[in-house]
């Protein structure tokens, strides 16, 4: 009986995840409907979507979603790869890990968002500076979970591989990379929510294009209701990068006890 409701929720639309957000937005509609919430504090969910629709008709929005997600995701190539690489080192040669690991963990103390003065002092308010956050913000999630990830490889597991006779790159690529991809994929969903707080941060500081120069420029000329807009546009691109990310873990990870289809 059991196996047959899971069977009807996978075949049916799964709307849990969409009731709570639903309720905030009708009680937000509500209040500002009563005059409890005033326009200049929170405009109504109806005026958002009106701000929305002249966006889309005077066609910024496009622009303005498309380099904040190039931003977003070229900051995170960067930074992931060179994190992704560091940890792989680390966790396999102990003596990298004696040489670089405290190094890093000095500079991970360090908030990014801090920076932002120097950063600009170094690079200008131009691209470099963007993709340097966001390249920072996002290293370290990965570096760690793929440090921690190749050193919680069972050992037994080592073993058995030798024992088959695999060695090498054969023993990294089917034995110890699969064990901690758990921890890597882990690793990336946190990144992926630092990668946009980073963007946020540094388009709403120093840009000229963005979703986050859209907010400023909105601020300046009190329009409350695109910067609202700009704030979930933010939210819904976090999520669409979990949602992603999700499904990677699903994907991947089908053989790992933790990550069974729901």
């Amino acid at each position: 009986m059991f196996q047959n409701k899971q069977r009807d929720n996978k075949r049916g639309w799964n709307w849990q995840p969409w009731a709570i957000p639903i309720c905030i937005v009708a009680l937000w509609q509500l209040l500002g409907l009563s005059g409890w919430l005033s326009d200049r504090i929170l405009p109504t969910p109806l005026e958002v979507v009106k701000a929305l629709i002249h966006v889309i008709q005077d066609g910024t929005i496009f622009e303005y979603v498309a380099v904040s997600t190039k931003r977003a995701l070229l900051g995170f190539l960067i930074g992931g790869s060179i994190a992704f690489v560091l940890g792989l080192l680390n966790g396999v040669f102990p003596i990298a890990e004696k040489f670089l690991d405290s190094s890093l963990q000095m500079v991970r103390t360090i908030p990014h968002l801090a920076m932002i003065p120097l950063v600009i002092m170094w690079f200008g308010i131009g691209e470099t500076s963007k993709l340097f956050l966001v390249s920072l913000g996002v290293a370290f999630p990965i570096y760690l979970n793929t440090f921690h990830g190749i050193r919680s490889v069972d050992p037994g597991l080592i073993e058995m591989g030798k024992v088959y006779g695999l060695k090498g790159f054969s023993l990294f690529a089917k034995v110890i990379l699969p064990g901690a991809l758990a921890n890597i994929l882990l690793g990336i969903r946190f990144s992926l929510g630092i990668m946009w707080l980073s963007l946020i941060v540094a388009e709403t500081i120093a840009a000229d294009s963005g979703i986050g120069y859209m907010a400023t420029h909105a601020r300046e000329f009190m329009q409350m209701d695109v910067v609202v807009l700009c704030v979930i546009l933010y939210a819904l691109l976090g999520k669409l990068s979990d949602v992603i990310a999700k499904f990677l873990e699903q994907r991947w990870l089908q053989w790992h006890h933790n990550y069974l289809k729901r």
